[in-house]
C-alpha cells in the first residue's frame, strides 16, 4: 500500500506491508487525513525520534476486525469512523485509576511506536472507535481529533462569563480553541500574526487582533497556541497573579521558564493535550463549530510531500485524501 514513511525525512512509499489488526483491532481505511503543527514537529524531532507513518487526524472506514473480546462492541464494519490516538494497556496503575491517555506503555497513533493514518490503511483498537454521525461530512470529521484537543480546555477548566479570556495563536488549534471558548459566554479576545485568519472568527463575533498591537494584561485565563516558543513568555505577561495559563502547543525544543514568578504570582498552569471525543462529534453534527472555512486545500496522499511542504509555509488545514 501506499504510505508516508518518516525515517529521518519524509517519503511516499508504495511498497509499504498492509497492516494487520491484532486482537481486538480493527483495519480502517483511510478517507481524509489532516496534516497539523504537531505532524510538522515530528519531522524536527519531536517525541524521541519517531519512525514510521504519520497521521493523528482522520476519518476513515472499517473495513475488518480481529474482535476477539465479548466486552468490546459492535464490529463498526462499513461504518464511517474517526478515534482517538492513545493506545492504552488497560492493566497498569495509570489506567487503572482513569488516566489512561497517560498509560506508561501506550502507544500513540503516529506519534509514538504506532504507524499514523497518512495511509491506504491503518490499524487501531475497537474500543477507541467513534462513528460519525450521518449529518458529518468527511471535511468536518477529519477536524474530530483536534476539536476534542479544544474541548479538553473546558474540561479542565471552569470558565465563567465573566472571566476574560486570552487566545494566543491565529493557526488551526488556536481557531477551533476560540469557537469552543465562545460557547461559554467569556469575555474573549484571540490574537495572531495573520489577519485573513483572525477575520473567520472576527466573522462569528469573536474579538480578535493583531499580536502586534498592544494587549491589556490582567487576564484570568491564558491559553497558548501560538506553536512557538516565544508564544509562553507573551502569554506570561499577560495573565493575572493567581490566574491560570494553559499550554496547547507540542513545541520541539526547550522553552525559558522563571519558576521564581511563577511561585510568586501563584499561577496555574495546565499543560492540555487529547480530549473528549463525542463531545468533538456533538458540537460537529449541531453546527456549533464551523470547521470548514479553515481548510486550506485538499491533496493526493501521492503529492504528501509537496502537502507537507503547503502546511510549512503558515497554511491552514491541508488534508490528504488516499
Amino acid at each position: 500500500m501506499r504510505a508516508l514513511y518518516f525515517d529521518h525525512t519524509l517519503q511516499l512509499r508504495y511498497d509499504y506491508p498492509l497492516p494487520s489488526p491484532r486482537p481486538d483491532e480493527a483495519l480502517i481505511r483511510t478517507r481524509l487525513a489532516g496534516i497539523c503543527n504537531t505532524d510538522l514537529e515530528m519531522l524536527r524531532g519531536y517525541g524521541g525520534g519517531f519512525t514510521g507513518v504519520l497521521g493523528h487526524e482522520f476519518v476513515g472506514e472499517v473495513v475488518r476486525t480481529n474482535r476477539v473480546s465479548h466486552t468490546i462492541g459492535t464490529d463498526l464494519i462499513g461504518q464511517r469512523v474517526v478515534g482517538e490516538i492513545n493506545c492504552y494497556c488497560g492493566k497498569c496503575p495509570t489506567c487503572q485509576r482513569g488516566d489512561r491517555a497517560h498509560c506508561p506503555s501506550r502507544t500513540t497513533l503516529g506519534i509514538r511506536g504506532r504507524d499514523g493514518a497518512m495511509a491506504d490503511f491503518f490499524t487501531l483498537p475497537i474500543h477507541l472507535l467513534h462513528p460519525v454521525p450521518d449529518s458529518v461530512t468527511d471535511e468536518q470529521a477529519v477536524f474530530a481529533e483536534p476539536l476534542a484537543a479544544a474541548c479538553e480546555i473546558i474540561e479542565q477548566v471552569h470558565i465563567r462569563s465573566e472571566d476574560r479570556v486570552v487566545v494566543l495563536g491565529d493557526g488551526k488549534l488556536g481557531l477551533l480553541i476560540a469557537q469552543v471558548l465562545q460557547l461559554t459566554g467569556c469575555n474573549l479576545l484571540v490574537t495572531g500574526h495573520h489577519s485573513h485568519k483572525l477575520e473567520i472568527l472576527a466573522a462569528k463575533g469573536i474579538p480578535t487582533q493583531l499580536a502586534t498591537a498592544s494587549i491589556e494584561p490582567g487576564a484570568d485565563i491564558v491559553i497558548e497556541a501560538t506553536g512557538s516558543a516565544s508564544g509562553f513568555a507573551a502569554a506570561r505577561s499577560l495573565v493575572r497573579p493567581r490566574g491560570t495559563l494553559v499550554l496547547k502547543s507540542t513545541i520541539h525544543g526547550k522553552v525559558p521558564l522563571d519558576l521564581s514568578g511563577i511561585v510568586v504570582d501563584e499561577i496555574t498552569l495546565i499543560g492540555s493535550r487529547c480530549g473528549p471525543f463525542a463531545q468533538a462529534l456533538r458540537l460537529l453534527a449541531e453546527g456549533l463549530v464551523d470547521v470548514e472555512p479553515l481548510i486550506h486545500r485538499r491533496f493526493s496522499l501521492d503529492d504528501g510531500p509537496a502537502a507537507f511542504r503547503q502546511v510549512a509555509s503558515g497554511a491552514l488545514k491541508v488534508l490528504l485524501s488516499p
